[in-house]
């Protein structure tokens, strides 16, 4: 007897599997190619020979947690406690299952806005709750009438991932009043707001929840340092939440995972010193406006992408296949991988658009587009 019987390979899987299997460019996981900071990994090869190969304390090692609490301050004049309001994870999607397994129960509903990113919904079915997923509008905006009108006395917490994944959206001043407004209506409910691409932005910066006394108090943030310095094959991120709601988490996290990867924390610590968060928006907005000039002579309609490394386009003018088939054709056909919007959806709703992930060498970007324009 299964306890996930609906889960299946993820299809972030199936397109790499097939991509390598046809030798196609894989645009479809979302993972840079390109180097890793030579500063980082001269940090890493002097660690490596010095005595940081030990257990780090559960919540993560201190020298961390200070520039972590210090980054939040710089980048959202939020003062946390780093002893009481701060979790260094195994990556974020291990924060989010971890939030998930703490503080949801049996029966609880969980808000989850489709398109989703596909980590949420398992960890909320292994606590015997319910996942109630509400559409965003086909533009991708969050349709706030709809999301109220789902949230009942069963619904313990809303997810947000802001900026948004697969579809580039980040939610403007009016999106985060209507969710002010929603919970105050509802003061039981706890936010959790996945941010791990909280640095890469592009004319407007994203309104993160750590700016907003109203939400952060009952709120949990996700945040990744793999997105952030394209390290994601390091698997660090952290969590920051009220100490009400941290001390639950942590009595998850030091039974699944206890401490995290010692010489990776202490790495990151360092770096931090050196690194000029700033410019990284900067790195991929380039890559972003590249891609898409690339990409404007063909017959691919561009979707606005307000943040992370993902292009969402439109190929209605190309075919009117679904788009799991449109896919599996482009990699089979014109060897490129992308990644169909309609598995972000619970009920496959399928508008004719896939994802393309942007956070490549130029080169790569340059062949892919070169593909791409004679589909």
């Amino acid at each position: 007897m299964s306890k996930l019987p609906n889960i299946t390979t993820s299809i972030f899987t199936v397109m790499s599997k097939m991509a390598a299997e046809h030798n196609a460019i894989n645009l479809s996981q979302g993972f840079p190619n390109f180097p890793v900071d030579e500063k980082l990994t001269e940090i890493v090869a002097r660690l490596a020979k010095e005595d940081i190969h030990q257990y780090t304390p559960m919540a993560g090692y201190p020298p961390l947690m200070t520039k972590i609490a210090n980054l939040v301050n710089r980048s959202y004049q939020r003062n946390i406690e780093p002893e009481t309001e701060l979790l260094v994870t195994t990556g974020a999607t291990q924060g989010i299952f971890t939030t998930i397994q703490a503080l949801v129960e049996n029966q609880d509903e969980v808000i989850v806005l489709d398109p989703s990113y596909d980590c949420y919904e398992a960890p909320i079915l292994l606590c015997n709750a319910k996942a109630i997923r509400v559409a965003l509008n086909d533009d991708y905006t969050a349709n706030w009438e709809n999301i109220e009108a789902a949230c009942t006395s069963k619904t313990k917490m809303i997810i947000i991932n802001n900026p948004h994944n697969p579809t580039g959206k980040i939610l403007n001043e009016s999106d985060i009043e209507a969710l002010e407004n929603l919970l105050e209506k509802f003061p039981e409910i706890i936010l959790l707001s996945d941010e791990v691409y909280e640095y890469i932005t592009f004319e407007e910066k994203h309104i993160s929840v750590h700016t907003r006394p109203q939400l952060r108090n009952r709120a949990v943030v996700i945040s990744s340092f793999g997105k952030t310095f394209h390290i994601t094959g390091w698997k660090i991120g952290y969590v920051v939440a009220p100490e009400q709601l941290m001390k639950e988490i942590k009595k998850v996290h030091q039974f699944l995972v206890f401490s995290v990867n010692s010489l990776a924390q202490a790495a990151i610590s360092e770096y931090l010193d050196s690194v000029s968060i700033d410019e990284i928006s900067i790195f991929f907005q380039q890559k972003r406006d590249y891609f898409r000039e690339l990409l404007s002579k063909s017959r691919f309609e561009l979707i606005p992408c307000e943040g992370t490394y993902f292009q969402v386009v439109s190929y209605k003018a190309i075919s009117d296949e679904n788009d799991v088939d449109f896919c599996k054709r482009l990699i089979t056909e014109h060897g490129v991988a992308a990644i169909p919007i309609s598995n972000f959806y619970e009920n496959g709703k399928d508008l004719h658009l896939i994802r393309f992930c942007f956070a490549k060498d130029n080169a790569t970007l340059e062949e892919a587009a070169r593909r791409l324009c004679n589909v």
